[in-house]
């Protein structure tokens, strides 16, 4: 019965390589499309808020740049990165991108102004807005980029085409856990969370400086 199990579990792996990566990728690009040609149009619920209120709500760096700039780079970024996204070619790279243009945007339009616990917090865990924010949708989005930061664009994409070719598709099996993967895992962590909830964000951050140095301290 475990060896059946275990040759439908590969099987599911194997067809999994192809299958999921490719559905994350045509939902992440229809929606990232779509908000960034709303966006381009004027059309964009967002271009309702005034700019001194988007302002305020940006986080430093992007506080002390010019509204209407970052709102030129979130919609570019958003196009961009999600025909990237839709060819697979970069995937990690765009995938990341798109995690801190929709982190970044939680910070600025879907977090509570105000909260004074995690139970308050989470009242904006909702779609519609309600006077305690409306992160669930861009929260959501967020967490689905995750899987092709770490995991890549699948093997129908071009970046695994390009491997294919510069004869490199080996090592797409290889993995390497170690200190150093621990801290990538941390850093992306608080790239996620910086805008957000700045002391987990720096935390993870501290976390991924501590993990990354120990190899080079053992040495």
């Amino acid at each position: 019965m475990f060896d059946s199990y275990d040759n439908i579990t590969a099987r599911l792996r194997t067809s999994g390589d192809y299958l999921w990566p490719l559905a994350l990728r045509l939902v992440l690009f229809w929606e990232f499309w779509e908000a960034g040609t709303k966006k381009l149009r004027g059309e964009n619920w967002f271009a309702d808020i005034p700019w001194a209120d988007w302002q305020m709500g940006f986080q430093w760096p992007f506080s002390a740049i010019p509204t209407e700039l970052n709102w030129l780079a979130a919609t570019w970024g958003e196009l961009t990165f999600s025909i990237l996204i839709l060819l697979g070619l970069l995937t990690r790279f765009a995938a990341l991108s798109l995690l801190v243009i929709t982190v970044v945007a939680i910070a600025a339009v879907h977090w509570p102004a105000e909260w004074d616990s995690y139970g308050q917090l989470w009242e904006g865990y909702v779609i519609t807005a309600k006077g305690a924010g409306n992160y669930k949708l861009p929260l959501l989005l967020a967490l689905i980029l995750l899987p092709l930061v770490f995991h890549g664009g699948g093997k129908i994409s071009l970046d695994h085409l390009l491997l294919k070719f510069t004869g490199r598709d080996s090592y797409t099996s290889d993995r390497i856990g170690d200190g150093i993967g621990a801290a990538m895992v941390f850093a992306v962590m608080g790239l996620a969370t910086i805008f957000l909830l700045p002391a987990w964000g720096i935390s993870f951050f501290v976390m991924a400086v501590i993990l990354g140095l120990i190899p080079a301290l053992r040495q």
